[in-house]
């Protein structure tokens, strides 16, 4: 018996184009919705490296860009959050882990939604593991790979 799915509002902007095809609307709301635990919503920016590497040293000290940067604004009654994909890392990312770039994607999706609400690995192993258990299994529930033995 699979559970309800949570209602979502979307916004999906491509700054950066490139990987536009690989992430029809379709396959985007279904990846957040299977990872949303309330109501969501949630603006997807897909960017390129310098914009990525902007925002990551702007709200994280980090000067460089990364795969995924969630903004979480509310966790309930509804989740609102922003997240901000940066396609030529996520490129990359697949590439060396051997995976679809469209899969690594939906796991990047999963992975953003969980931290919206209030999901974390950054502190603590054992959340790190609870996290990584949970992401494991909203990818095979979207019929997906499990994304920490993907390409293994």
């Amino acid at each position: 018996m699979s559970k309800a799915l949570h209602p979502l509002t979307l916004s999906l902007q491509c700054a950066d184009g490139r990987h536009r095809a690989l992430l029809p609307r379709h396959k985007v709301t279904r990846a957040i919705r299977h990872a949303l635990e309330a109501p969501g919503e949630i603006t997807v920016r897909i960017v390129d490296e310098v914009e990525g590497q902007a925002l990551n040293s702007e709200f994280r000290g980090k000067d460089y860009p990364t795969n995924v940067l969630t903004f979480n604004y509310s966790h309930e009654p509804v989740v609102m959050a922003d997240l901000v994909l940066c396609a030529p890392i996520v490129e990359a990312e697949a590439k060396q882990m051997r995976i679809s770039v469209a899969d690594h994607y939906m796991h990047l999706l999963v992975h953003g939604t969980l931290h919206a609400q209030g999901w974390d690995h950054e502190d603590d192993e054992a959340e790190a593991e609870a996290m990584e258990a949970r992401e494991t299994e909203i990818m095979l529930g979207l019929g997906l790979k499990d994304p920490y033995r993907s390409g293994k």
